[in-house]
């Protein structure tokens, strides 16, 4: 039986560790907290997975929230004009419902299920020196955990990260109370509001540890009037200036959020990073090696939601090449091209999320505006968040923009 080293229990690391398990791999998992620790603790992120990382989910038996986080069937887009009016609002329906479960949740219990399951839990915050010595005793190792010391084995690929500096300031509430979007009451979508040279408001629907909430997420352009979250430590004074915002910049989404309040005192999160891929394969001291996974070897600004359906495809695409390689060695040859099968995928996220962080050329501004009168336009945007590779076809050059929403009209 092959020995594996997981080191990270985030989405791709649990993920990835439960699917080992399934096909009769002896794993360990190094976690820096317990699964009650992560239960109680701050919220992590703003999850929202889309249907093809919620289906490698389902076909490992992991969603053991489905049934209960809201169905989230589809994105919609918000450009605020300088008067506070919106001159482009618009909702399109995604063709398979997304979900957010609210990270507590989802770690703690998928950690529990992989101790219950037989797997060997270490919580130990890892250091590169850790791993010189674990190295020694498994035919692989794994490093998920995107903060910290073990990163820095992971060295920039300057061709492929284009900022060296965070492009967004990051600010999250989870609220209780919030009312829904009066022109759509009906059905739950995210909601992306545009506010041109400020920055965005997400709001989302999630399950978290009390039930359903949303979440508010404000990214906001460095040093711009929405940069004002750091150093704040008390979670009622971050909602505060989460809500006076709303009021300011997206007034009709702070009309349904007047009677909000935090789920709980871990409810808020702030912070920043510079997005950035890494090469894939980190050298201990020691002469071994260790494959980088996820955030780890691409981090992409939240902007475009998707850190968790990354993850999840990272971790299924990991999973079947290591079922794939069967006795063989796991050598940096294998690593470069086990890594290389993710970047096919997650190659067309970062284009994707690089882009939105720059202001929006003229033909995107048309495309957007598009999708108000042409609801195949909003539904296909939609859908990108679940397919980021078909932007490729409609999104990026002027021409194919206006070719596609020439054939759309003529339609």
């Amino acid at each position: 039986m092959r020995k594996i080293l997981i080191v990270g229990a985030g989405q791709s690391g649990l993920q990835l560790a439960l699917g080992l398990q399934t096909q009769g791999y002896e794993v360990t998992l190094m976690s820096n907290r317990t699964a009650d620790e992560i239960r109680n603790g701050r919220v992590m992120s703003t999850q929202c997975m889309f249907h093809t990382a919620l289906q490698h989910e389902r076909d490992l038996g992991l969603n053991f929230w489905e049934p209960q986080a809201p169905r989230i069937e589809g994105v919609g887009v918000s450009v605020a004009g300088p008067d506070a009016t919106r001159p482009i609002d618009w909702v399109g329906r995604l063709d398979g419902y997304a979900q957010s479960v609210d990270q507590r949740v989802k770690m703690a219990g998928w950690l529990d299920a992989f101790a219950q399951r037989g797997g060997q839990l270490v919580v130990h915050g890892a250091t590169v020196g850790d791993l010189d010595y674990f190295s020694r005793s498994y035919d692989l190792v794994l490093v998920a955990a995107g903060k910290g010391e073990l990163v820095s084995m992971f060295g920039r690929d300057a061709a492929r990260s284009p900022y060296d500096q965070p492009q967004r300031a990051l600010a999250v509430a989870y609220v209780h109370g919030l009312g829904p979007r009066p022109e759509h009451p009906d059905f739950d979508a995210v909601r992306c509001n545009i506010v041109p040279g400020v920055g965005e408001l997400f709001v989302m629907p999630t399950l978290t540890t009390s039930g359903r909430a949303d979440i508010l997420f404000w990214e906001g352009v460095p040093g711009g009037p929405l940069d004002v979250f750091r150093g704040v430590k008390d979670p009622s004074e971050h909602l505060a200036l989460t809500l006076e915002l709303m009021e300011r910049f997206t007034p009709w989404e702070y009309a349904r959020a007047t009677k909000v309040e935090l789920t709980d005192a871990g409810g808020t999160l702030a912070g920043r990073y510079a997005p950035t891929v890494r090469n894939p394969i980190g050298r201990l001291p020691g002469g071994g090696l260790v494959l980088g996974v996820a955030d780890v070897v691409v981090a992409n600004d939240p902007l475009t939601g998707q850190g968790s359906n990354s993850a999840s495809k990272c971790a299924a695409a990991y999973l079947a090449a290591i079922v794939e390689h069967g006795d063989r060695p796991f050598d940096a040859e294998w690593m470069q091209t086990t890594f290389d099968r993710y970047w096919q995928t997650v190659q067309h996220v970062t284009k994707w999320t690089n882009t939105m962080l720059a202001p929006p050329p003229e033909h995107v501004l048309n495309l957007l505006g598009a999708a108000g009168q042409l609801p195949p336009v909003a539904d296909r945007f939609a859908n990108g968040f679940n397919d980021p590779a078909d932007l490729e076809h409609f999104f990026y050059e002027p021409e194919k923009t206006a070719a596609y929403l020439a054939s759309v009209s003529a339609a």
